[in-house]
């Protein structure tokens, strides 16, 4: 099974047959789609999605992943990474690192708020003051990878509800999948990709070979001064460098305005 077969088949296991019209028939020993259904929905035999799935048949044309993502409802996200799965896109040997002049004009009017600029395998490639205040100043490169720090927790400052990590694990991962397939032959990513396997929680959600884009999470930094500080992270992507400017606002109900401009 390639990496296009393994999608598909995660894809077809997730879809409730409920929710595309498929009630009643026999028992069923998955809750997913059958074969046949899939090929059903997305108007192909069921011998071809068969070969797709175990690696065995061609590329499918464009119009055959456009039906197959609607009949298993991907999202947009999800769409594109069926298409370059398929081979409908170029793929850069490595992700852009270079942030242009533009993208510094804006952080240059965001002082007073804590933002960071990383690349698309959550390298920091830029802090302003306030972040670094805020969340410490990573000691070596392996702190300067949010999902390094993230899974292996060592960013000592930030506190997480169960509900907040598992969104935010679950969001990371998605977007790193999309990395993956948009720069396949980047070596630092497959480098990120393989020691990340080596935690437990990184493996269950890279298994659900989910694709989306990471927009936004709560964040709460313990201050060794300050004490919490209540946040809200917004990032924003680039369309041609695929750079993230994360911003972090004041979360709405707390003093966390007041404890930045202290920090600032």
């Amino acid at each position: 099974m390639n990496e296009l077969g393994a999608a598909l088949r995660a894809w077809r296991d997730r879809v409730d047959p409920a929710t595309v019209g498929l009630v009643g028939g026999a028992a069923r020993r998955v809750a997913g789609l059958r074969r046949g259904e899939l090929a059903m929905l997305a108007g192909i035999s069921v011998e071809y999605v068969a070969r797709l799935e175990q690696g065995r048949a061609a590329t499918p044309s464009s119009q055959v992943c456009s039906c197959l993502a609607r009949a298993l409802r991907l999202s947009t996200e999800e769409e594109a990474h069926l298409m370059r799965l398929a081979g409908f896109a170029a793929a850069p040997a490595r992700i852009p690192t270079l942030v242009p002049r533009s993208l510094w004009c804006v952080v240059d009017q965001l002082g007073h708020t804590p933002l960071a600029v990383y690349d698309a395998a959550w390298r920091l490639l830029y802090a302003n003051p306030l972040f670094t205040a805020v969340f410490g100043d990573p000691a070596d490169a392996d702190d300067r990878n949010a999902m390094i720090v993230q899974f292996e927790s060592r960013n000592h400052r930030v506190r997480q509800t169960d509900a907040e990590r598992a969104y935010f694990e679950q969001s990371l991962v998605a977007d790193l999948r999309a990395t993956s397939a948009r720069y396949p032959h980047d070596p630092d990513v497959a480098a990120l990709v393989s020691r990340l396997t080596g935690n437990e929680r990184f493996r269950r959600l890279w298994a659900q070979r989910e694709v989306a884009a990471h927009e936004s999470a709560h964040k709460t930094a313990v201050h060794p001064h300050m004490g919490a500080v209540y946040l809200d992270a917004n990032v924003l992507t680039t369309q041609d460098t695929d750079l993230r400017l994360v911003v972090l606002t004041p979360r709405a109900g707390t003093d966390a305005r007041e404890k930045l401009d202290r920090l600032g």
